[in-house]
């Protein structure tokens, strides 16, 4: 009868249910007529003592594949639980011979049907089949191995080592030749099956057809070889991991088969690989699920394998791919498929092998520094990329702007230029894109961006000024400056966005984009100021009492001025105006305290009158650029009203709005005013003088200290001795 795994194979003498003790495989001399002569002189040398009985093989081969396909039956029978039916007793083998075909299709069905249900029913604990009382020869054993016959091969594998062990005990410590040899056909015989039980392993997947009757065998040659593990003529190592190890063979095997081509061939090579990994994995696993499974017992845990083993063997082509990999794009693909797509529903989350993944992981194993490394050498690309882009937006402004000079553009009023949107539409999508695959990569390439961008306002600034500096002072070189301020500023705005994220490099490459702005404006007053200096300096002067020209050109740089100001994007022309307001104010102003023209004949009053309408008019054009320096507007109203008076003793009567607006308006400015108005010394010069020392007496503290226009302001004032006595004297004097 059959046995069960609990029960010693070695104690079963009997027959096994209405089957011949000896295996039918005795009868196939003609298969093995090469080896007769070898198995008579072995024969010959049992029975003189020198070894154990062999079986010989029959010398008939008629009945060979009848009596090897009804054996092989009858151990299947046995291994997937007795459910397939005698053949031979089914009513079908009755019929009339006019309908064999049509009974030979039923059959087929019949049998596709009870082997799915053998497959489904497939259990931890099985029968093991008898084993012989005498095992085949090697030789005829190893012939089963090759043609897959395992589970004879096996039963006399295991009678083969029975037959060792019992002689092993027989003979004690003092083993003969004989039982070294037949331990060595042992070890030889079974790395046979385990190489064929892990090709079948391997290729189970690749070829399901083919193998999958041959994985029920294999599966219970595993379980009884780990279960006899301890016992002596057995091969060493796990059956069990060498089944793991076959797994990882034949994942290794399909991934290695999946279609790869080079870079040259196809520029998306490596995310057309990528799909059509993802779609073998899904595609294998399903069939694990749909066939393979059910050729396993449950202990094997054949779908968590497969999972497991794809984790490992794609983890580590994962790394031959990113050795391969250098542009951007695929070094995105490679990180995106990694880090979300391989977990998705299209790979390992598909709906198709739901619910069994639900135990299972689904991420790649991968070497504990191989996701940073990649992240670095994406981001390290991500700047080699930005790098050359704006070395590319460099040569374009030489080739479409400097060389041949031409004027930028106007938008909304504004002189505009596409750099800003080029550099936006660059980072941004990089941004956003790697935003999709992790936060994590997304903050390295926002700060990778803003690391490379850090050094491109002075890159900018040195080609621009090698290639334009001799334009200067055309228009054209200041709106070459008006327009790059504006691309900064614009740029500055776009990088803010990444101020959450990155606020170290937003401020790092903020502050390289304000410098650069701040040269870039220093350069546009500083060009205004040198050309408005010679016209300045003739104010106040005999020949701009009865000469409008230097004032004329005056206000028609002012005026141009204004237009770039105009042309600047808030608040940088605001802040240029109001500089060059403060500027203008104090050069003209200061021609007062020169001293180098005192009017006289009364001529102080067309002076005060010219300077009354000169200060409107430039004070119109800064109001119209909207300098915030509104305070200056009074200065040129309050002095032209001291100056204007024609009475000396009515000055003192003006003195206070000067005073209250402008607190830091000193004695000595007053004396140099008195003296351009004509009035440089006598009793009516010092009570002036007097009046406005008691008018900052009552100012105190309370007047406006920040507006600083005379503090720096130098008065250059040449008195008599009379100017500095005491009026309590000069009244004696009267």
């Amino acid at each position: 009868m059959s046995q069960k795994t609990d029960r010693n194979p070695d104690q079963n003498d009997g027959r096994r249910a209405g089957l011949p003790l000896t295996s039918p495989l005795r009868s196939i001399a003609g298969l093995f007529s090469r080896r007769e002569e070898e198995e008579e002189d072995s024969e010959d040398a049992a029975q003189n003592g020198k070894a154990l009985p062999r079986s010989r093989t029959d010398p008939n081969l008629a009945g060979f594949g009848d009596s090897l396909m009804t054996r092989g039956a009858s151990i299947r029978r046995s291994l997937k639980f007795g459910l397939k039916k005698d053949k031979s007793l089914r009513p079908e083998a009755l019929v009339s011979k006019g309908n064999k075909v049509e009974e030979e299709q039923e059959e087929q069905q019949r049998e596709q049907q009870e082997a799915e249900e053998a497959y489904e029913e497939m259990q931890e604990s099985y029968t093991l089949p008898e084993i012989p009382h005498t095992p085949l020869s090697v030789m005829q054993i190893n012939k089963l191995i090759e043609m897959e016959v395992l589970e004879e091969a096996h039963l006399n594998l295991l009678a083969l080592r029975r037959e060792f062990q019992q002689e092993r005990e027989r003979c004690g410590e003092d083993s003969p030749m004989e039982l070294a040899k037949k331990e060595k056909d042992l070890h030889l015989l079974y790395g046979e099956l385990r190489s064929k039980v892990n090709a079948i392993v391997r290729d189970s997947n690749s070829l399901p057809s083919r193998n999958k009757g041959l994985l029920v065998p294999v599966a219970r040659i595993i379980q009884e070889e780990d279960r006899r593990a301890e016992e002596p003529g057995g091969l060493a190592g796990s059956w069990m991991e060498a089944w793991r190890e076959a797994v990882d063979e034949g994942v290794r095997a399909k991934v290695a088969g999946v279609h790869l081509e080079r870079a040259e061939q196809n520029a998306s090579w490596l995310a057309v690989h990528l799909g059509l990994l993802g779609k073998a994995v899904t595609e294998d696993l399903q069939q694990v699920k749909a066939e393979l499974r059910c050729s396993y017992p449950p202990s094997f845990g054949v779908f968590g394998a497969y999972v497991s083993s794809y984790g490992r063997v794609v983890g580590q082509h994962a790394g031959k791919l990113e050795q391969r990999a250098t542009e951007l794009k695929d070094l995105h693909a490679l990180l995106d498929w990694i880090i979300n797509r391989y977990q998705s529903e299209r790979i390992m989350g598909s709906p198709s092998l739901q619910p069994d993944m639900r135990d299972h992981s689904a991420q790649l194993l991968l070497e504990d520094d191989f996701l940073p490394r990649l992240r670095d050498k994406f981001c390290c690309r991500v700047k080699e990329d930005l790098r050359a882009s704006m070395g590319r937006i460099i040569t374009m402004e030489y080739e479409d702007f400097w060389r041949d000079g031409k004027p930028p553009e106007k938008e909304d009023g504004l002189l505009s230029h596409t750099m800003p949107m080029d550099i936006w539409t660059k980072v941004e999508p990089l941004v956003l894109n790697c935003r999709l695959i992790d936060a994590q990569l997304q903050q390295k390439v926002t700060s990778s961006c803003l690391q490379e961008l850090k050094d491109f306002p002075k890159r900018l600034e040195a080609e621009f000024r090698r290639h334009c500096d001799a334009l200067g002072p055309k228009p054209l070189w200041a709106e070459y400056h008006v327009t790059y301020i504006n691309c900064f500023t614009a740029l500055q705005q776009h990088m803010g966005r990444y101020r959450d994220a990155c606020p170290l490099e937003v401020d790092a490459f903020g502050a390289e984009a304000t410098a650069l702005t701040a040269r870039l404006l220093q350069a546009l007053e500083e060009q205004f100021k040198e050309e408005v200096e010679p016209y300045l300096r003739r104010m106040m002067t005999r020949k701009w009492l009865t000469n409008d020209d230097d004032f004329t050109r005056l206000h028609r740089r002012a005026e141009l001025l204004a237009q770039h100001c105009a042309l600047m994007r808030p608040p940088r022309g605001q802040e240029l105006a109001s500089r060059l307001h403060l500027l203008v104010v104090k050069r003209y102003v200061g021609q007062l305290m020169k001293n180098n023209y005192s009017c006289k004949n009364r001529k102080h009053e067309k002076a005060a009158s010219k300077m009354r309408s000169q200060w409107g008019s430039i004070s119109g054009v800064f109001h119209r650029m909207r300098s915030t320096h509104e305070w200056l507007y009074d200065a040129g109203d309050d002095l032209s009203d001291v100056i204007a008076q024609r009475n000396a003793a009515d000055i003192k009567q003006h003195l206070q709005p000067l005073v209250e607006h402008y607190p830091d308006f000193s004695r000595k400015h007053l004396a140099a005013v008195l003296h351009f108005r004509g009035l440089r010394r006598g009793r009516e010069h010092q009570l002036i003088l007097q009046r406005h020392g008691e008018l900052q007496k009552e100012a105190g503290a309370g007047g406006e200290r920040s507006r600083a226009l005379f503090a720096d302001m130098p008065a250059a004032v040449h008195t008599d001795c009379l100017s500095s006595v005491p009026s309590s004297c000069l009244a004696l004097l009267g």
